[in-house]
């Protein structure tokens, strides 16, 4: 009677097999991972401008003096004390969001300031003050049906909230 030995490890064409799945996983998984990738320099880009409004419009309210936040390239930013020309806080360019594009309302806005009350007042230039932000990447990067946009909005009052634009239903949270 033959005894077979133990075969061990894995053949030549189970490990091509092995291979060959892991390639196609990879194929169909890659632009998914890209949308996802850029969406979430989207969103990076969006709240930290969010968090840098509400931190100048608090950092108002804490020093009972104006200040200012001044939207760079991108979604660079800096807040300041124009009266005393005291910088408090910067964001880099790039940190997380290097292929989001930024939309101004108005247009040439790059200022918005708040009184020590929290509400936006004109700006020390007298420049229009930023009301409203849209963020976005190239549709050469992420198509359009694939991108989530978010839009940031300033009320009069103050009130700094993030939004998404493509959404139609009025009682979702998410609504313009």
């Amino acid at each position: 009677m033959l005894i077979a030995a133990a075969q061990h490890g894995a053949t030549l064409a189970e490990m091509l097999v092995g291979i060959a799945i892991l390639g196609i996983l990879i194929a169909v998984g890659l632009p998914s991972y890209t949308a996802w990738i850029q969406n979430t320099q989207i969103r990076t880009a969006a709240e930290s401008v969010l968090n840098g409004m509400q931190l100048a419009r608090n950092e108002a309210v804490r020093r009972n003096l104006n200040t200012q936040l001044v939207l760079g390239a991108q979604s660079t930013w800096t807040i300041s004390v124009p009266s005393t020309a005291e910088q408090i806080q910067t964001r880099a360019y790039g940190a997380g969001s290097k292929n989001v594009t930024v939309t101004k309302t108005p247009g040439a806005a790059t200022t918005i300031t708040f009184s020590s009350l929290g509400r936006v007042v004109t700006n020390a230039d007298a420049s229009a003050s930023i009301t409203q932000l849209d963020f976005d990447v190239p549709t050469t990067i992420l198509s359009a049906a694939q991108s989530r946009d978010l839009r940031i909005l300033v009320g009069a009052g103050g009130n700094v909230r993030m939004c998404d634009p493509n959404v139609t239903d009025a009682s979702d949270t998410r609504y313009c």
